[in-house]
């Protein structure tokens, strides 16, 4: 999925290793988007590949705005945000500070 979103262009992307600290999923990745329309691409590729791996579809949330979308794919989670948006809320302070991996 990071690759994915490095090959698109996302900026600031982040990996948080949630394992056997959640009971929800295991990593949390968390990305930007320049614009509403950059956030929807990503989005929009990132579901494509993961069909094409064959994952599950993952639940979306968010899509259609694209100011901040949100991609549960089971053990991930991926939080795709517009910069102002991302600042607001915070994720990686939320989920503990310092990410495990970063692209």
């Amino acid at each position: 999925m990071v690759k994915t979103l490095d090959d698109d262009k996302a900026e600031d992307i982040v990996s948080i290793d949630l394992t056997g600290k959640s009971p929800v999923t295991d990593f949390v990745v968390i990305a930007s988007g320049r614009s509403n329309r950059h956030v929807g691409a990503l989005a929009d590729h990132l579901l494509q590949a993961l069909k094409e791996h064959g994952n599950v579809t993952p639940k979306v949330e968010g899509l259609q705005a694209a100011d901040w979308v949100l991609i549960d794919a089971g053990d991930v989670i991926v939080h795709l945000f517009r910069p102002e948006v991302r600042s607001f809320y915070d994720l990686e302070k939320m989920w503990g500070g310092a990410p495990e991996t970063a692209a």
